[in-house]
């Protein structure tokens, strides 16, 4: 028992607070994600107006991935950015084959 508390320590201890941290307050790069996606969802947006939503959600979502990857507090945010920017660099990677395959 005293391993798995140590295990949830590790993995869910802030290492500036000492605090259990899984959710933080959004930061700018988050906060410039979740606008540019509520106003995608909120518009019926094509062409230019549409590419420059996805390059300034994917550049926000990216950043604030290698923000987390580079001083995220604990090994879990850490990983939540890592995985964050895999998903977002597949994803990028899938649009940008769409574009070589039509």
């Amino acid at each position: 028992m005293a391993s798995a508390r140590r295990a949830f320590d590790w993995t869910f201890r802030s290492r500036q607070t000492g605090r259990i941290t899984i959710f933080q307050l959004p930061n700018i790069p988050l906060t410039v994600w979740i606008v540019a996606v509520v106003v995608d969802r909120l518009g019926s947006f094509n062409g230019t107006a549409a590419t420059f939503l996805d390059i300034v959600r994917t550049i926000a979502l990216m950043t604030w991935a290698g923000l987390e990857i580079a001083q995220g507090v604990n090994p879990f945010r850490r990983g939540l950015g890592l995985v964050v920017l895999v998903w977002a660099l597949i994803g990028l990677l899938g649009s940008a084959g769409s574009l070589f395959s039509g």
